[in-house]
């Protein structure tokens, strides 16, 4: 089945319900919950909805994951509006579902200006044409993938994303924490700013966490290791289009007490540095019992970080952390 770009577009048109009020659908990528990038994706464009002026867009959002979400009922967003200045506004969003926050998100868009500018380099990598797709690579491995998430891991997706130096998913060697891979939709986008702003937030929540355990070995697909995103934040220093080649640049500078955190960034083929992102994410360790036919991948190249949602270990929270 195709998914293009468009599809995931589409994904992001939420349902007016009221003033300030906003309805989303969902789309399971294969984690047996809602990926985080999906929330955070729709939650900028309801924030974005409640701009009235048409001259600033978001530079800016800090997010938190609050509870797993059900792939069974749409999200509803709650737009708050904090303030509307001469060069900035601010929205906070809530996300709901069974009547609670699942997620909050605070969004700053601005006014465009110039002013003074400097970046950091790009790492010198093998072009995207010089790769495979990672859909491509996990096609091939497909038979490794537990059965009942086969289909799902190996879909069709909007974005082909192209590994610099691809791991393997399911016995990694132990390396430096940095993963660098190319990434563009499947499709043309249009010219809505929005639009490639929206792909690129949910874009970036893709295996970022998986960062922290490349010095370890280890992987999502362990039956004793557990992860989840606790916090999201993002900044756009420039406009960029996501149907364009852009390299995604993610290291983990720290992992302690159960938690890592990891940070990104996103350079276009000329080497503009156009967004940043930060995240921290739990990762606890303990067993879990192995199925009879032997151990069984939680998570997939395909997937979200983390479990799937009928294999994670409960908390006495009742919730995804």
């Amino acid at each position: 089945m195709t998914y293009t770009a468009r599809d995931l577009v589409d994904l992001f048109d939420l349902e007016p319900v009221e003033r300030n009020i906003y309805r989303g659908q969902n789309r399971d990528i294969g984690s047996g919950r809602i990926f985080g990038g999906q929330v955070l994706a729709q939650s900028l464009v309801a924030a974005r909805r409640t701009v009235d002026t048409e001259d600033r867009s978001a530079h800016s959002l800090h997010g938190y994951f609050i509870l797993a979400g059900d792939l069974e009922i749409p999200v509803v967003y709650f737009v708050d509006r904090l303030r509307d200045g001469r060069s900035f506004t601010t929205r906070r969003v809530t996300a709901i579902q069974h009547g609670r926050a699942i997620f909050n998100m605070s969004a700053s868009f601005h006014k465009t200006e110039d002013g003074i500018e400097h970046q950091d380099t790009m790492p010198d990598v093998l072009p995207p044409e010089a790769l495979e797709s990672e859909i491509d690579i996990i096609r091939r491995q497909a038979a490794r993938v537990p059965e009942p998430l086969r289909s799902l891991l190996t879909q069709d997706r909007p974005l082909d994303r192209r590994p610099v130096a691809p791991l393997d998913p399911f016995r990694p060697k132990p390396d430096r924490p940095v993963r660098r891979a190319w990434i563009r939709t499947v499709g043309d986008l249009g010219d809505d700013p929005l639009e490639h702003q929206a792909v690129l937030a949910y874009a970036s929540d893709y295996g970022l966490l998986r960062a922290a355990l490349v010095p370890h070995g280890r992987t999502f697909f362990d039956r004793d290791l557990m992860g989840a995103s606790l916090d999201h934040a993002m900044w756009f220093h420039r406009p960029f289009r996501v149907d364009e080649w852009l390299l995604y640049v993610t290291e983990s500078t720290v992992a302690s007490g159960a938690r890592a955190f990891t940070r990104g960034s996103f350079f276009t083929r000329e080497g503009a540095l156009v967004a940043s992102v930060a995240q921290e994410g739990v990762i606890r360790t303990g067993s879990r019992p192995a199925p009879a036919d032997g151990p069984a991948p939680a998570d997939g190249p395909a997937a979200a970080d983390g479990p799937t949602a009928a294999e994670r270990p409960e908390t006495d929270e009742g919730d995804d952390t």
